[in-house]
């Protein structure tokens, strides 16, 4: 089973660059986020003419997350659990079905700038809510693999220039103090585990000719739970796909499960 995440930046922006992706790259589940649209206005149609199940969860112009899987998906959540009145649309969760099902939960977690201030203190607490479900997902002991957009920087090898990120809140101490709790309940980043060294990124911003000149972050990650990461055959980065033509400002990284 090969999973990709990819933070989109929109539908509208990406119709054709996604399906171009999805024709070329062909994976079994895609976990999207950014789609900005609502569920009625996203085209469903035409993923599922491509072989794809959809299901999503979506905003008007902003946030949104999607699957889109070429199994059968079961038991889909939508919204991440803990606060009834967060209105945003950030987080869905299901289990895909191969030969042994997989939860899969895409994620897009909130920017948190200015920092600090009220948009960081909803990041820091969306980050309590992820570790509560992360130790759900634990608890099931069943293979679940938590993706997607996470705006944070682990630490300074997963940026090119990390003294400019010293106070933005994807690298600022608290965000990545919440971000190794996690991993520390028993979760495996799944980049990290196969590549140690620095100069891989996800992200790169559209100034300053940020991707030719590889002046970039690594900021969509995939953790896995202990019986997810005994199924992982790989996890890369698919850097090509931000070369394209109007590409997002992301690209996919994936794995690959012996599923």
């Amino acid at each position: 089973m090969r999973i990709a995440t990819f933070n989109i930046n929109g539908i509208k922006a990406r119709f054709d660059g996604l399906t171009d992706w999805l024709d070329t790259s062909a994976p079994d589940v895609a976990l999207l986020q950014e789609i900005k649209s609502q569920d009625d206005t996203f085209p469903r149609g035409h993923f599922e003419d491509l072989g794809y199940t959809v299901e999503t969860h979506g905003q008007k112009g902003f946030n949104g997350v999607a699957i889109l899987s070429r199994l059968r998906l079961e038991d889909v959540v939508r919204g991440l659990p803990g606060d009834p009145n967060d209105g945003q649309a950030r987080w869905i969760e299901a289990t895909a079905v191969d030969r042994k099902p997989i939860r899969v939960c895409c994620l897009y977690l909130p920017n948190g700038n200015p920092a600090p201030g009220e948009k960081y203190d909803y990041k820091l607490a969306w980050m309590e809510r992820l570790q509560r479900r992360a130790v759900e997902l634990l608890a099931a002991e069943e293979p679940a693999v938590m993706a997607g957009d996470y705006n944070v920087i682990p630490q300074d090898e997963d940026a090119a220039r990390p003294d400019a990120w010293r106070e933005d809140a994807l690298a600022r101490p608290e965000t990545r103090a919440a971000f190794r709790e996690i991993l520390n309940l028993g979760y495996t980043d799944a980049f990290r585990a196969g590549h140690q060294d620095a100069g891989h990124y996800s992200f790169w911003d559209y100034q300053r000719n940020a991707f030719d000149r590889n002046d970039g972050i690594r900021i969509d990650h995939l953790l896995l739970t202990p019986q997810a990461a005994d199924l992982m055959n790989g996890c890369w980065i698919e850097a090509e796909v931000r070369g394209r033509e109007r590409p997002s400002d992301h690209t996919p990284v994936w794995i690959e499960l012996d599923a």
